[in-house]
């Protein structure tokens, strides 16, 4: 079993603490890797580390050179795709073949913002004043927190890693203590790129002995979060009370639309996409499926014929469909939405049960479920379960799905299924989330803005946007007068 070491200043060395805790493998329940529980004084050393990276050799190399150093790191995750997506998919049990897509793609954002790294350009600014040159200039904020979930722990890394990077800040990444390893293997890869020692650095451990003297530290000058809304309320508190910088991406429990008009078989195929891949345990998932009454029955029906026979088990072989949930903490809220969602009156149409025996490990295992009936005052309709359960309600026409569609505290994302390029547009633009996808859903891009409206968070996440999350901007006056004006005069 391999034990892992904390990542500071680019060396590997003990915790504080001295104390270590077990990875368990989602499939069979098992400890495979012994984890470094960190606490405040590993915090204080990786910023420290961090704070003198900054303002000494990462500061000193050009935006050109720091965006080369991104690019060979996206090189070597590319090389090493298949160790990166082997450790993750046995940290939080998703399909491996998923999982590998995932880190193929995560390097892309590498690229991306290596290339963008030597681009952010301030402007001179045609100002009302005579005898003035001004101009603006973008600068790094310092040190960057990360702190990431255990669902998709690279990409989700990637996203905050990369744009604070090309921006010129330095990073401490907290990972989820559910999923270290695959953070331990990448920052292996950002010491054989050649980055400066304590531009990346690493933490493990737990959110009270780690996560919240992160947020806290006096160094630290933007904290990147991705988790719940409750647990992105505690970072936002906490960081304003220091007055830092945040970005929250958080819940969701967004509403996917599919309309009477709609090719029916494609939107069939986008929702179970959109709910069940990664076994619903992704912010993103299309957790409240909206069906116009005309086509309700027979969309129903499709569904049924498409997970009756959905294939569970090891994540790491081929063909499996979908792996456990990935704690046993989690398997049991599941359980407890789908008791829930009983209880309130939903009918159970798909699923709902646990499975174990031969071929489900450790049992953490949740059937495809879907429930009808369901109106959307209920808990199943409003709470993130984070699961592979499916909450079909019920509309009448557009106004209808608008209004059941934002009629909830989050707005992350919303999917739209018609063949009326017009309804496209008029839903898009009516739907209160981050994302609208529209004939598909769950696709993202490192070239374009990822975040939420409400209680789904607080910037965005992707694109040229991202890099905007983790720069200052400063205003230049330079004076092109030799001869100043009577001091006890102000001009405006």
């Amino acid at each position: 079993m391999d034990i892992y070491q904390l990542f500071i200043n680019n060396q590997w060395v003990e915790p504080d603490s001295g104390l270590h805790f077990d990875a368990l493998d989602p499939f069979t329940g098992e400890p495979w890797a012994r984890i470094p529980q960190g606490n405040a004084r590993d915090v204080d050393r990786a910023c420290s580390a961090a704070e003198a990276a900054f303002h000494g050799p990462w500061s000193c190399l050009s935006a050109t050179e720091r965006g080369m150093l991104l690019v060979r790191l996206a090189q070597l995750i590319e090389q090493n795709a298949e160790q990166l997506a082997a450790a993750e998919s046995r940290d939080n049990g998703k399909l491996l073949g998923e999982v590998l897509g995932q880190v193929r793609y995560t390097a892309k954002y590498f690229h991306y913002y290596g290339g963008l790294a030597d681009k952010i350009q301030g402007a001179v600014v045609p100002i009302d004043k005579p005898k003035v040159f001004n101009y603006t200039r973008y600068e790094p904020v310092g040190v960057v927190a990360t702190i990431t979930p255990w669902n998709s722990s690279l990409l989700l890394t990637a996203w905050k890693v990369a744009p604070a990077l090309c921006a010129g800040n330095t990073i401490v990444a907290k990972p989820s203590e559910h999923t270290s390893v695959s953070m331990f293997l990448l920052a292996r890869l950002f010491e054989q790129a050649g980055f400066p020692a304590g531009v990346f650095n690493v933490v493990a451990g737990f959110g009270k002995e780690v996560g919240e003297p992160l947020v806290a530290h006096p160094a630290v000058g933007v904290v990147a979060f991705t988790g719940g809304d409750e647990g992105g309320r505690r970072v936002a508190v906490q960081a304003a009370q220091h007055l830092k910088r945040c970005t929250l991406e958080l819940g969701g429990k967004s509403p996917n639309i599919v309309f009477d008009d709609a090719d029916l078989a494609n939107a069939a195929n986008g929702v179970v996409t959109g709910i069940f891949s990664a076994g619903g345990q992704t912010c993103m998932a299309g957790s409240r499926l909206l069906l116009q009454e005309r086509v309700h029955d027979s969309f129903v029906q499709r569904l049924l014929d498409i997970c009756k026979d959905a294939r569970l088990g090891n994540p790491a072989e081929p063909g499996v469909q979908m792996g456990p949930v990935a704690t046993r903490p989690q398997f049991d809220k599941v359980m407890d939405y789908i008791a829930i969602a009983k209880a309130e009156g939903a009918r159970c149409v798909q699923g709902g049960r646990a499975r174990s025996g031969p071929g489900y490990g450790a049992g953490q295992f949740v059937e495809p479920t879907i429930f009808t009936g369901v109106h959307n005052g209920m808990r199943i309709a409003q709470e993130e379960v984070f699961g592979p359960v499916l909450s079909v309600i019920p509309f009448k026409d557009e106004e209808d799905a608008v209004r059941i569609g934002n009629d909830i505290r989050f707005g992350l994302a919303a999917g739209v299924w018609t063949q009326s390029l017009h309804r496209a547009m008029h839903m898009s633009q009516r739907l209160r989330a981050g994302t609208v996808w529209v004939n598909n859903y769950r696709s993202t891009s490192f070239t374009t803005p990822f975040g939420g409206f409400k209680n789904s968070g607080l910037g965005r996440e992707g694109g040229v946007e991202a890099v905007k999350e983790f720069l200052e901007v400063k205003s230049v006056w330079i004076s092109t007068d030799l001869q100043m004006p009577d001091p006890f005069i102000r001009k405006y």
